[in-house]
């Protein structure tokens, strides 16, 4: 017959996804009782209506079958009680250094980097920079979230396709995710109408923001894309001042009318001593469907030179694809490929280690 233990290592295998630890060390295994051939696992959930308890049920009842032939494995699943989301805190509190924020969720979250998105300016495509980078990122097996930080104009979630709202845990509000696993927060996804306007006052806006931040749980992340609001008031202070941002990365267009609202961004990032990651230059060119010759229908841009004076990279040219804005608005971002992005993320990676 079948040990205890030898079913408790087992599930040693088995990852809570939205934790990214096993199942035992979290102490959501609460009980494993054996009669004969049958195995009966109880597993204890953070939240009753965990969105992933079918994938944790399948997952250890996988893990637990290739024990050994013939066994009945039945996996039963309730939700923690008082005591172990306590423990469970405590758990995921260990590690943890002294430098880590102290806000709510934030004791439990442990996010490598934050890389803002900044551009100034809007129309210049930063949101969409925003979610390419972290897709990017996502495929080079990066664990990654989007902090949606444009309060009055929202747009990740329609890129991602996303519309399931925010729920609630003892942990904190458990952000929703993508098709390849990005988390994803933004205000659009907490209203019940996505074409209400958001009529709020400067205070309002940066307190939502750092609620985003402070009461959201992000787990474990590699990195967070933080995609900013335009301008340099009340919401872009509120990302500089209350985010731990590892660096920026500046996106301008060829018109040099967005490269001098853009430089105003890059001089508040040097008084905020946020270092930056270099500069992206969208909508640089088109090519012809026809005959493939590259046109720059706004001119040569002169943003190699605008970094070179900033004393940052340039990190690439981006061109307008008629494709990418197809799956934009299909909420199939994800799914566009990209070589000169491609190139973008590397040196965004090669400032970021």
């Amino acid at each position: 017959m079948i040990e205890k233990d030898v079913v408790i290592h087992a599930l040693e295998s088995v990852d809570d996804p939205e934790l990214g630890r096993n199942l035992v060390e979290l102490g959501m295994v609460r009980d494993v009782a054996i009669d004969g051939n049958r195995v009966t696992v109880t597993i204890a959930l953070t939240i009753p209506n965990c969105p992933l308890r079918n994938k944790i049920a399948r997952d250890a009842a996988e893990a637990v079958d290739a024990l050994a032939d013939d066994l009945d494995v039945v996996i039963e699943l309730t939700a923690m009680n008082a005591e172990e989301k306590a423990k469970l805190r405590a758990t995921l509190q260990q590690g943890q250094t002294q430098h880590a924020p102290n806000f709510p969720a934030g004791d439990l979250n442990r996010v490598k980097t934050v890389i803002a998105v900044m551009s100034g300016k809007g129309g210049v495509g930063k949101s969409t920079v925003a979610a390419m980078l972290a897709v990017s990122l996502r495929r080079q097996g990066l664990r990654v979230g989007v902090l949606d930080s444009d309060i009055t104009g929202p747009s990740i979630p329609k890129l991602f396709g996303v519309s399931a709202a925010p729920t609630g845990s003892p942990l904190g509000i458990m952000p929703p995710q993508t098709a390849l696993g990005i988390k994803i927060m933004s205000i659009n996804l907490m209203l019940r109408d996505t074409d209400a306007p958001v009529i709020w006052r400067g205070p309002l806006i940066a307190g939502v923001i750092s609620q985003f931040w402070n009461d959201v749980f992000w787990g474990d992340l590699d990195a967070l894309v933080v995609d900013m609001p335009p301008g340099t008031s009340d919401a872009a202070l509120t990302v500089m001042q209350g985010l731990p941002v590892t660096g920026i990365v500046l996106v301008t267009s060829p018109q040099d009318l967005a490269g001098m609202v853009v430089r105003k961004a890059a001089h508040m990032a040097e008084q905020m001593r946020i270092p930056l990651i270099g500069v992206v230059e969208n909508m640089s060119y088109v090519i012809c469907p026809h005959c493939g010759e590259r046109y720059t229908l706004f001119g040569a841009g002169e943003s190699e030179a605008m970094a070179e004076t900033l004393g940052t990279r340039f990190l690439g040219k981006l061109g307008i694809d008629p494709e990418m804005s197809k799956l934009s608005d299909s909420g199939q971002i994800e799914t566009y490929e990209n070589a000169d992005f491609q190139a973008v993320v590397q040196r965004v990676l090669i400032t970021q280690t």
